[in-house]
């Protein structure tokens, strides 16, 4: 009598909280969303004498979600900013300069997740990125040369994460990235891994 008492029970709570994880996770998952972002960036240029830097990167990004059953599909936009560049000296003539830094970074794509938990989401991404590479050379002697270039170029990214929510407003994030802009025309052969974290609202 008490097993099908306990079996019973077991069946009923189940059936109670399925509806309330499904009712919990929609209603968390679900509309636009707003987010700041910092982390670590890593940038590697092989058509720069195999320039490759470490720093930060930050920036914002904007989406929507939209979640069926505990599959989420969602589009973003993102713009960020970074402080990596290198320097190199002698690179074609004795006592000449070049000076190459990283400058914005657009971002557009799609992600899909599941929720592993009422709270939590763990998602894959990929999308179009386009980024700027601002380039100074300088070179002394009898005729000085000074050449200041910025190149924008076009790319994709992949990435993965996961997703918290404190509340049904405010969440926490961590995510890695891979970015490629390789380019012919333009001789870029650059590549990118970023891990960042950050915090959003969802409206």
């Amino acid at each position: 009598m008490r097993t099908k008492l306990f079996a019973a029970a077991l069946i009923a709570s189940t059936a109670i909280a399925a509806p309330a994880f499904a009712q919990d996770s929609d209603s968390t998952f679900t509309g636009p969303r707003a987010e700041g972002i910092v982390g670590w960036d890593h940038v590697k240029d092989d058509s720069i004498y195999g320039a490759s830097k470490d720093s930060v990167v930050y920036g914002g990004a904007i989406g929507y979600d939209y979640q069926i059953g505990r599959a989420v599909v969602g589009v973003e936009g993102e713009i960020t900013g970074a402080s990596t560049k290198d320097n190199a000296t002698g690179v074609l003539v004795a006592g000449d300069s070049l000076r190459v830094k990283a400058d914005r970074d657009l971002y557009v794509g799609g992600r899909l997740g599941f929720v592993a938990a009422p709270r939590t989401l763990i998602y894959a991404k990929a999308g179009y990125t386009n980024t700027g590479f601002d380039t100074h050379y300088t070179a002394g002697g009898t005729t000085p040369i000074d050449i200041h270039d910025k190149d924008h170029v076009d790319g994709w990214r992949v990435g993965a994460g996961a997703e918290y929510q404190i509340n049904k407003r405010v969440y926490l994030k961590g995510e890695y990235r891979y970015s490629d802009y390789s380019s012919d025309d333009n001789g870029i052969d650059a590549k990118r891994h970023q891990v960042v974290g950050g915090v959003g609202v969802r409206f």
